[in-house]
């Protein structure tokens, strides 16, 4: 018979500290917007391509806002990179595909790649290789609503909402109201 004296359950808990809340989360995003908007005269060329989930919703709300300074909107994708990840087998929770949509021809378009987070970089690398089965973009950059460092690959971002230093135990959390149903904001979570 076994003895479960002397044993305890293990309450893992988290600590979460907010670093953006939603003024500064629409701040970040507006300031990437004129960034993007130096760097592309021909707004009506440009691709916002974003990586499911967030970075869906980080690429509406840049061309939301790029739309209402300049009254013109970049075209709106969705890139799916789930089955070009290197890291399937090491990845703990598989996330369903989401079907790319282009509304455009790639080719000669100048793609900016929108994500919520930059870790390792491993998403952006399976990008990368997804938009080459869909053509040639004349000039791709990356768009990240926070980078968290810890870099894997040799890869950087173009436009940064926030520099966030972490450790590699920590977590980014990243929370939209549209989509989680609480307010908008970017936590860091401790285990």
């Amino acid at each position: 018979m076994c003895s479960r004296e002397g044993t305890k359950e293990k309450i893992l808990q988290e600590t979460e500290r907010i670093e953006m809340d939603v003024d500064a989360i629409q701040k970040a995003i507006r300031r990437m917007a004129h960034e993007i908007i130096e760097h592309h005269p021909d707004l009506e060329a440009l691709v916002l391509a974003g990586i499911p989930t967030r970075g869906v919703e980080v690429a509406c709300r840049l061309a939301d806002h790029i739309e209402k300074i300049e009254k013109k909107r970049p075209f709106l994708a969705t890139l799916d990179i789930s089955m070009h990840r290197d890291d399937l087998a090491t990845r703990g929770k598989v996330t369903a595909p989401v079907p790319t949509k282009l509304p455009v021809d790639l080719d000669g378009r100048p793609l900016v790649l929108v994500d919520d987070v930059f870790f390792t970089g491993r998403s952006c690398r399976a990008a990368l290789d997804a938009l080459a089965s869909f053509g040639r973009p004349s000039q791709i950059q990356l768009a990240v609503l926070v980078d968290r460092g810890h870099r894997e690959l040799p890869i950087r971002a173009d436009y940064v909402g926030k520099n966030l230093p972490t450790t590699r135990a920590e977590k980014i959390r990243v929370r939209f109201e549209n989509l989680d149903g609480v307010p908008d904001s970017v936590k860091v979570v401790t285990p």
